[in-house]
């Protein structure tokens, strides 16, 4: 219970900084879903997008992993559901895209995965902040 409690727990000192963090966590869970989730259905010249697979995983499994860190996580990070744990496999995703699939690229193409990755680190270490479903379950169970 108290590992569950330190991963609900987010303390960002003030009103201000929670509501900033929170219009941090839906701006990048919006652009995420859009740029990248959005893809998965979208067809170009006739094709699905074309999901790297540097590690050499089954396809179906890296293409649920992709597809669940792209469309399922931003909903778990607007609503800040789960934050901590929900963002590691869009982390996992982004820098992998970083350090393996585009690991040879400019500064300007590997720019992308890397500031995902950073923000995203950001999340899993701040948590989400007062304004989510994490801090009103922490509240609701297991304050009282």
């Amino acid at each position: 219970m108290e590992i569950l409690k330190q991963i609900l727990s987010s303390d960002l000192g003030s009103p201000f900084n929670d509501a900033s963090f929170l219009v941090f966590r839906v701006l990048l869970a919006i652009q995420l879903f859009r740029v990248h989730g959005l893809k998965k259905f979208r067809l170009e010249n006739g094709q699905r997008e074309v999901i790297p697979n540097p590690l050499g995983l089954p396809d179906q499994l890296n293409a649920i992993v992709a597809s669940f860190a792209d469309l399922v996580v931003p909903f778990l990070i607007i609503s800040g559901l789960g934050t901590r744990l929900a963002v590691l496999p869009t982390i996992g995703v982004t820098a992998i895209g970083y350090f393996v699939v585009h690991r040879k690229d400019s500064l300007e193409v590997r720019d992308v995965p890397f500031m995902y990755t950073l923000s995203l680190l950001l999340i899993l270490a701040l948590g989400a902040g007062r304004y989510s479903l994490d801090y009103y379950l922490l509240i609701k169970y297991f304050i009282k």
